[in-house]
This record gives structure tokens, sequence and C-alpha cells, in this order.
């Protein structure tokens, strides 16, 4: 698709909703860093494997909530549930509580991606702009303060009662910036993510995000998309790209 044709479908679009974790932040850094500095006194691990584990209880424990196996709670309630049970697998022993509550507060202060901030100021300046995340309001707003976003929303999991990809989280946002599904594009580093957006008559943006998932030689390197796996709208090599497209 080329930028020219793009431009043309931006004069439609009235707002932009982000998912977050890998497409604005880089959750592996941030996550192994900060339990190495809480935890390395004590423990000698693979930091970057104690983050990978971490997130790969993320999309089992949503799913307990999106079949009605368990009601909903937020992500920093299943963040915690998480990182009890990888405390388990890793037999750390001894961790007190407060180290724990203090860990898991680090998903609320990881770093954007180098180009996040200022995509973002320049998308502002044309478009309404939210995260539509499964991260809870408060997870947003500290993210958002970390990292100097200034969102004119929040929308995502907490206000749809439901995670992403349920149509409702989607439907929901649409419904809270009072537009129609049309007028909103998802801007997100996963096709999954983009492919249940899309479904419920979003337009949808996918950016590259190569080293989500760690550099070459990380065992998950390859889980990182290149390119987008259904169809877009837009598809860009990062946000900046993206804002170029956009005529931001």
């Amino acid at each position: 698709m080329t930028s020219t044709t793009n431009k043309a479908n931006a004069s439609q679009i009235k707002a932009l909703v982000f998912d977050v974790f890998g497409t604005l932040v880089d959750w592996r850094t941030g996550i192994a860093a900060q339990a190495k500095a809480l935890l390395s006194n004590d423990f000698n691990l693979d930091w970057d494997l104690f983050a990978d584990s971490w997130r790969a209880q993320y999309q089992p424990s949503m799913q307990r909530i999106r079949s009605g196996q368990i009601a909903f709670c937020t992500l920093d309630t299943l963040h915690m549930i998480n990182l009890n049970q990888v405390i388990k697998d890793f037999k750390l022993e001894g961790i007190e509580e407060p180290t724990k509550q203090k860990l898991n507060l680090a998903w609320h202060t990881l770093n954007g991606w180098s180009d996040t901030q200022d995509a973002l100021h320049r998308m502002r300046k044309h478009f309404l702009i939210a995260p539509c995340s499964n991260g809870n309001i408060s997870l947003m707003i500290d993210l958002a303060r970390h990292n100097n976003i200034q969102w004119d929303a929040i929308l995502g999991a907490e206000i749809a009662g439901n995670y992403k990809p349920h149509p409702i989280v989607y439907q929901r946002s649409v419904e809270a910036l009072g537009l129609k599904p049309h007028e909103v594009v998802l801007v997100a580093a996963h096709s999954s993510d983009l492919e249940a957006a899309s479904a419920q008559g979003l337009k949808t943006a996918f950016v590259t995000r190569p080293f989500e998932f760690g550099g070459v030689g990380s065992p998950h390197h390859h889980l990182a998309e290149t390119k987008a796996l259904t169809a877009v709208d837009f598809s860009a090599k990062d946000l900046s790209d993206l804002a170029d497209q956009l005529g931001a």
C-alpha cells in the first residue's frame, strides 16, 4: 500500500487506539532489569528467561476470564497471580510479600520504545489518541506519566470488563469515543489483535517491533512479527513511519 493511498484513508480517521505492551513499551527489558535489581542479592537467574516466563502466563490467565471460568479482575491482579506461579516454577523461596508487590509494579514503569513519545505527540495533533490495552487504568496512567504520554482517554479491558481479543473490548472503546468503528484505527505489533479489531469494523495499523522478544540469539526472538499476518490498512516499520503515513 502506498503512502498516497494511506493518506487518503487517513482523511476518514478521527482516533487512534494503541496496544501498549510490546507496541509502545519494551516489557521484556524492563521486567528483566527490575527483577534483577530486586532479586539478584538472593538469587542467580537468567533474568530474561524470568521475564519471558512471567509474560508466558499472560494469555492463559486472561483466557480464564474470556472463557467465563473466573470473574473479571484487573491485569495487576493477574500479574500477581502469574508472578506467584513463576516464583514457584523457578523454586524461588523466601521472597517477602512487599518485594513481590514492588516487583509487580515493574509493569507500571516500563520504558517506551525510542520513537514512542515523539510519534504519539505528533499523532495527537491530528487525532484523538488512547490506549486500548489489557492493562488496567491505573497501570496505563503510570505508564503514561513515566513516558510523558498525553492520552485523550484511557480505554481497553477495564472499561469493557474483559480482555482482548474479545470483541467487547474494541466495541466499548469505540463507543466511549462516540465514534464509528471505521473512524478508529487500532495500532499494534501483533496480528491477532489487529485481526480481532478489524472484525469489529475498526481500521488497523501494523508496526514492527523486532526486539520485543529480545535480540537475535534470544530463544523467543522469532515471535516478533516482521510483517502483518492479516490484512491491514496501514503497515509501518515503526510509529514514526506510521505518523508519516497518516500525515501527522
